[in-house]
């Protein structure tokens, strides 16, 4: 069995394993005239059940015939054209690369004595990206596994930096269509059933200033406490970007922490032509970015940033086998003292790759590519009677509903979308997402791939009128 480990004397059978499952994905990617094949979880649980995993196959060849089987030929697939769904992006093959190469030399990113040079490039890549958001000189950060992650930490300073034992009195102001792991965070840092306030947004789906100075004023008022704003730059729903400029006035104004949730907008760090949809984003205290989603970066691949790097002592803990207090005089730089985690991947190695082959004005245009397609999608959908488009994008989403010419009752407009998007879904043909707006049930292409056309979105568009229409013909002849 040691001839399974990698080390000096099984690179070869290392060569021959990694290139052979290399040209079994590329051959499949090359393959590949769908997004996914429309099989169910019925269809494929039985396969896997069925494997015996006491019994192993013994040959690199026969493994990858068997996940051929129970995992290639019908998983997702991000690269096509037609997956419209959720935040998920087609990757680049530098980060590709990098993530290669980070699995096999397996460095773990919690301590300089397990990295070295791993260590360096995140602190590096860190730095850069505060640059880019504009943080100012004494900025920090660390990765993490995604924005919920990040967001969890960056509320977890902003609750240190109150200085209160009385987490009953603490607030969080979101947007109605914030993330959820803004209510989990506060959850999971022991925040009162009411400490996120949740404050309406308007017509383009970005939170109201006038009423977050209202709640704010209220929570003053009542003798509680501002713990943080959370300003979303880039909703998951509508990819709307918050009036970050007024915010961060009021937060100055009533000394509440600014987190800018930029999971999904942090691709405009980048852009060529859209930076400035997030101005003010340079005076928030902390910043969720996930390179995963606008960054063209394979999963996971994220990081919370913060303008003050003496706030991340609130992550810090000292273990004498692995990071004591010692090393902070001797200058060793332990990125476990900022971070959540211990054990970490050096995911930083794929944007490092990325950003030295393809340079961030690559990756901007890429993303400014998205933009400009959702920009042409909004007028298609907004041109087209067969549908009601509920907002023009801010970054790449379009939320929208089929609305029949001869239906009126909107439950039933509800079921022919739902239906829509389910037998899309089974036909492998495209998949998009689906959202609710004030109630109703609406669908969302979420656009990341700059492969995809004004054509693909007609098509797609015209499939779904096809399959609501086939329900809603069904359900008719039923009614008779």
């Amino acid at each position: 069995m040691r001839s399974h480990l990698l080390n000096d004397t099984t690179t070869e059978h290392y060569r021959r394993s990694v290139t052979e499952g290399v040209e079994r994905v590329a051959a499949k990617l090359a393959a590949t005239d769908r997004p996914f094949t429309g099989v169910t979880a019925d269809d494929l649980a039985p396969r896997i059940d069925a494997i015996d995993l006491d019994r192993p196959l013994g040959d690199t060849t026969a493994v990858l015939d068997e996940l051929e089987d129970v995992y290639l030929r019908d998983a997702v697939y991000f690269h096509h054209p037609r997956y419209l769904a959720h935040l998920n992006c087609p990757v680049v093959i530098p980060a590709v690369l990098g993530e290669a190469v980070l699995s096999a030399v397996n460095s773990s990113l919690d301590t300089w004595d397990q990295s070295a040079g791993g260590t360096l490039i995140e602190r590096k890549l860190v730095d850069w990206t505060a640059a880019r958001i504009g943080l100012g000189p004494a900025a920090d950060g660390v990765f993490t596994s995604g924005g919920t992650q990040s967001n969890l930490q960056a509320l977890l300073l902003a609750r240190e930096e109150t200085k209160t034992q009385d987490l009953g009195k603490l607030r969080v102001f979101a947007s109605e269509v914030s993330h959820f792991s803004v209510q989990k965070s506060a959850k999971l840092l022991g925040l009162g059933p009411d400490a996120v306030v949740v404050v309406p947004v308007d017509h383009d789906k970005r939170m109201q200033t006038v009423a977050l100075a209202h709640e704010l004023e209220r929570c003053a008022e009542a003798g509680l406490i501002p713990m943080a704003v959370v300003a979303t730059a880039g909703t998951t729903d509508f990819g709307s970007i918050d009036p970050l400029p007024e915010i961060a006035g009021l937060c100055e104004q009533y000394g509440a922490w600014m987190h800018v949730d930029a999971a999904y907008g942090c691709g405009l760090l980048a852009s060529l032509r859209y930076r400035h949809r997030i101005d003010g984003i340079e005076r928030a205290d902390s910043v969720t970015v996930d390179y995963h989603k606008s960054f063209f970066q394979p999963v996971s691949s994220s990081a919370v940033l913060v303008r003050d790097a003496a706030t991340l002592r609130h992550a810090t803990y000292h273990a004498e086998y692995l990071n004591p207090r010692r090393m902070v005089t001797e200058r060793i730089p332990n990125q476990v003292d900022k971070s959540l985690q211990t054990t970490r991947r050096f995911d930083a190695l794929k944007l490092w790759m990325t950003l030295r082959v393809m340079g961030a004005d690559g990756i901007g245009a890429l993303f400014d590519e998205v933009c400009d397609l959702a920009a042409e999608g909004w007028k298609l959908l907004a041109a087209d009677p067969r549908f009601d488009v509920v907002v023009e994008p801010s970054l790449s989403t379009l939320v929208f509903r089929y609305v029949p010419a001869a239906v009126t009752d909107p439950a039933e407009i509800d079921r022919a979308n739902l239906y829509a998007r389910k037998a899309l879904f089974a036909s492998g043909d495209a998949v998009v997402a689906s959202t609710k707006v004030s109630g109703r049930h609406y669908l969302k292409f979420t656009l990341l791939n700059p492969e995809t056309t004004t054509a693909d979105i007609t098509a797609v568009l015209d499939l779904i009128a096809g399959h609501a229409e086939q329900y809603l013909g069904e359900s008719l002849d039923r009614a008779c």
